[in-house]
């Protein structure tokens, strides 16, 4: 359906339609639409119409009973919170076209338009890079297997063999073999260690530690930057041994818990937060112990820390279960989130619109489109432009 009019005839009809409260007409004709003539007939039908056609469209579909009924059996993909009131009106012409229409704090409805010379931003993978104590390098990926003697990769996992803690009093391990896991932007993955600890790495992150723990006074492993999350072995199970994370700016002692550390390169507040269990922050000099849902963030440049109380401590880790969840976050904070995941750049080209703040969250399936519609369902953005893999903020 390549013919200009017939497209622009054909999203009349269904806005038309919406406006009385009925059912889309040409439904069959859908079918037919390349991706292009969808996002024609999307523009057209949410920029076509005249202001009191809108708002009048808005009224229709609150109160019409077929509007219920094509939306029953939709399922929410995600929430949105807000500090002020707003009416979100989605618009669904089958599973191959839709059109949604959102009003801000004005009653005021929205456009959502975006302009797309080329989008070449892919969604996040399980994908990592294992360097070996050789240093050769294995490039592990999604829905590939690999095996070198005991240790195994599923493609979203690389699995150590597990081991019985050596007795003190016997003989220690006299050279240490360690590997390095590098999640590189994009990309997602989870390591077991020998010891039974379980680490998720975010995109762009990196974790050094031993083959085996065996023999060792303390299992140590460091996260060398990025964001990791970690499930750790019972110290009962291993002789009493501690389990410590460091890094160049802070150690984190353990004895069996799940706690949260970021600590990117272009940061320079280094999180910790403890979900459950207890463990103790070593940092010039101090030592700060942490309870369930408490936050410490140290700051590099100063070397201020700052100790909060987490509303939710899972939801500051949902990444780790493939959802971003923001809570008042500003775009800067989150487009920094995104651009790993996505492996973008991206651009404002208003300083101001930096600390624009958001509240709420979505999958880490979402397309790049699919998210910032969201983002600017809030009014947080008001315009963007996507080429190739930048993103400009407008």
């Amino acid at each position: 359906m390549d013919n200009l009019d017939n497209i622009k005839s054909l999203s009349e009809k269904i806005a038309a339609s919406l406006l009385k409260g009925e059912t889309p007409v040409d439904l069959e004709k859908i079918d037919a639409l390349t991706e292009e003539d969808k996002k024609r007939i999307i523009f057209n039908v949410t920029n076509r119409q005249k202001r009191e056609e809108r708002l009048q469209l808005k009224k229709k579909l609150n109160k019409q009973k077929a509007w219920k009924a094509i939306t029953a059996n939709e399922k929410p993909v995600y929430t949105i919170q807000k500090t002020y009131k707003y009416v979100a009106i989605a618009a669904s012409i089958t599973i191959l076209l839709s059109v949604t229409l959102l009003l801000n704090k004005n009653d005021q409805l929205q456009i959502n338009t975006a302009i797309i010379a080329e989008n070449n931003i892919e969604i996040g993978t399980d994908k990592a890079i294992l360097t070996l104590e050789d240093g050769s390098e294995v490039h592990l990926k999604n829905g590939q297997v690999y095996q070198l003697h005991n240790v195994t990769s599923n493609g979203k996992e690389i699995i150590y063999p597990s081991y019985k803690q050596a007795n003190h009093t016997g003989e220690k391990t006299k050279e240490v073999a360690y590997n390095i896991i590098t999640v590189p932007r994009g990309g997602q993955f989870q390591v077991k260690l020998s010891d039974g600890t379980k680490v998720w790495l975010n995109s762009e992150s990196q974790l050094k530690y031993p083959v085996t723990f065996n023999g060792l006074e303390t299992r140590r492993v460091e996260l060398v930057y990025g964001e990791g999350y970690f499930d750790v072995s019972s110290s009962k199970h291993h002789n009493n041994t501690t389990f410590n994370v460091s890094n160049k700016f802070q150690e984190i002692e353990v004895l069996g818990t799940e706690f949260n550390i970021k600590a990117y390169k272009d940061e320079s507040n280094i999180c910790t937060t403890l979900v459950e269990g207890k463990v103790a922050v070593s940092y010039q000099g101090k030592k700060q112990a942490l309870k369930p849902d408490e936050q410490l963030s140290l700051n590099t440049q100063n070397n201020n820390v700052n100790i909060t109380t987490v509303d939710n401590a899972n939801k500051e880790v949902s990444w780790k279960e493939g959802e971003f969840s923001f809570r008042n976050k500003s775009l800067k904070e989150i487009m920094k989130v995104l651009s790993r995941w996505y492996d973008m750049e991206v651009i404002f080209e208003n300083e101001d619109v930096k600390d624009e703040t958001f509240m709420g969250s979505f999958k880490k399936s979402f397309s790049i489109e699919d998210a910032l519609s969201l983002i600017k369902s809030t009014n947080s953005i008001k315009e963007y432009h996507i080429k190739d893999k930048t993103l400009t903020i407008r």
